[in-house]
C-alpha cells in the first residue's frame, strides 16, 4: 500500500448509527470504510476485501464479536479492534485472547480512535514489507 491510498478500514457492527458515524469520523482522515451489519457478512468482506484494519463491534444478534475474532483469525492476521461499550476487564482479556490486537471503550475521542487504527496499520505495513523483503532477498539474485 503506498502512502497516497487510504487504509481501508471493515467496520463491524450491527448498529447503522456508529457505523455512519465512523465513516463521517474516518473517511476525511484518509480511511476508505466499508462496513458490514452482521458478523457473518463482516467476516465474509474480511476474506474477499483484505482490509488494512477491521473495527469490531462485540454484542451483535447471532454470532459475537469473539466468534467473529476467531473466525478471522482462522485466514488473517489483519488488525482487529475491537470498539464496544463494554469496560469489564475480563471481556478486554477474553477479545485479546481471541485475537484481537486491540480494544478501545465507546465513546471514544476520535483523535483517539485515529491514532490507534494509524498505529495498527502502520505496524501491519511494516510486518507485511519485511516478509516482503525476507522473501525478495531468500529468493531473489545476489551478487
Amino acid at each position: 500500500m503506498s502512502k497516497s491510498e487510504p487504509t481501508r478500514v471493515l467496520v463491524i457492527d450491527d448498529d447503522v448509527a456508529v457505523t455512519d458515524m465512523l465513516r463521517v469520523i474516518l473517511e476525511p482522515m484518509s480511511f476508505e470504510v466499508v462496513s458490514s451489519a452482521s458478523a457473518e457478512d463482516g467476516i465474509n468482506a474480511a476474506h474477499r476485501l483484505n482490509p488494512d484494519v477491521v473495527v469490531l463491534d462485540l454484542f451483535m444478534p447471532g454470532m459475537d464479536g469473539w466468534e467473529v475474532c476467531r473466525a478471522i483469525r482462522k485466514f488473517s492476521k489483519v488488525p482487529i479492534l475491537v470498539l464496544t461499550a463494554m469496560s469489564k476487564p475480563g471481556m478486554v482479556v477474553k477479545a485479546l485472547n481471541e485475537g484481537a490486537d486491540d480494544y478501545l471503550i465507546k465513546p471514544v475521542a476520535s483523535s483517539v480512535l485515529v491514532a490507534h487504527l494509524r498505529n495498527l496499520s502502520r505496524r501491519a505495513r511494516a510486518e507485511k514489507e519485511a516478509v516482503e523483503s525476507k522473501t525478495r532477498f531468500k529468493f531473489g539474485n545476489h551478487y
